[in-house]
């Protein structure tokens, strides 16, 4: 059978499942002899194949060899990566997580790079966003251009209000957004973090750190002497101190969430980055950022006073005005200060 045979099998059985109208073109048929052909397949297989193309359609082939249940969004998700000239290949999965995978990829000549680490978010059935609500308030919905969703979309609003599959869809491209436009303003802050390239609707595109043989480990994976942590815990503070300074805190930062290579760090994993200037429980959440990070390093030799260091950094950052403010959010919300 041909491959235009294929497609119009495909959609004859696609038109009976969806088409109202069918069973009616299909009676004033019925005095026409019907040919003979092969069984139709289960509808859900005819689904599938018609809404997930191969990858040879999507135009390019991977080294890397996807799951069956990886494959379909694996490569939906880098198209655009692969159209736009950004990247050539798929060479290996260097992360899995429960919200999102990170794949080396061989970046495309044009770029001046020999890698690239495009992160790819996982379907919503396999992620587990927890507690995501307390790191949204206080940020607006963006799109996938980067820009806020505007308030007066009663559309977009009421179908995030109503968490339909569309609402649903816009806060998952907004989370993915923060991230990438965190990234953006951080890297050319000068701030220890990977360089973006480009986001699409499922994907982020940035800089690979490690080589062809194994990608940069976090620091929960590797061991260092102490005089090389005291070192190493000053340039997460300046980090810290950075993003502060452009109202952004990091939201899970920990030895997990910061990589090692040849003496350096950078730190990665932004889409809950939270606001300092509008959450109300910023000051909580940077503690828990400060605290991880000091029970690592302590481990390690290094001193570090979680408590002394958050209250330096708060102060310096507006402390007084912040704790106000936050109470005002708090009461507008009619929630009970902590």
């Amino acid at each position: 059978m041909t491959r235009e045979d294929r497609h119009a099998d495909l959609f004859e059985d696609y038109e009976e499942l969806f088409d109202p109208l069918h069973s009616d073109r299909k009676a004033r048929r019925r005095r026409k002899p019907e040919p003979r052909h092969v069984p139709k397949r289960p509808s859900h297989d005819i689904i599938t194949e018609l809404a997930e193309p191969e990858g040879l359609e999507l135009g390019f082939q991977t080294t890397y060899q996807p799951s069956q249940y990886e494959e379909g969004w694996l490569l939906s998700s880098l198209r655009a990566f692969y159209d736009q000239g950004l990247i050539s290949d798929v060479q290996a999965l260097i992360k899995g997580g429960k919200e999102a995978n990170v794949y080396r990829c061989a970046a495309h000549p044009a770029t001046g790079m020999t890698w690239l680490a495009a992160k790819v978010y996982r379907p919503r059935m396999f992620r587990n966003l927890r507690n995501d609500k307390m790191y949204r308030v206080g940020r607006d919905y963006l799109t996938e251009s980067g820009q806020p969703v505007k308030k007066s979309d009663h559309r977009v609003m009421r179908a995030l209000g109503k968490k339909t599959a569309f609402g649903v869809q816009v806060a998952h491209t907004s989370w993915l957004m923060h991230e990438y436009m965190a990234l953006e303003r951080l890297y050319a802050a000068g701030a220890a973090v990977p360089r973006p390239l480009a986001a699409s609707g499922n994907a982020v595109l940035m800089s690979y750190h490690g080589d062809e043989r194994m990608a940069a480990p976090t620091l929960i994976q590797v061991q260092i002497a102490q005089e090389e942590a005291t070192a190493l815990l000053e340039e997460v503070w300046r980090n810290v101190e950075l993003m502060l300074g452009h109202a952004m805190i990091h939201g899970d930062l920990s030895a997990y969430n910061i990589l090692y290579w040849e003496g350096r760090i950078t730190l990665i994993d932004f889409p809950q980055v939270t606001n300092l200037l509008t959450n109300p429980k910023a000051r909580s959440i940077l503690q828990r950022d400060i605290t991880r990070v000091c029970e690592y390093f302590r481990q390690h030799g290094a001193p570090c006073d979680a408590e002394a260091l958050l209250e330096e950094m708060w102060s310096r950052h507006g402390g007084p005005e912040l704790d106000a403010a936050a109470s005002a959010l708090m009461l507008d919300a009619g929630v009970a200060a902590p």
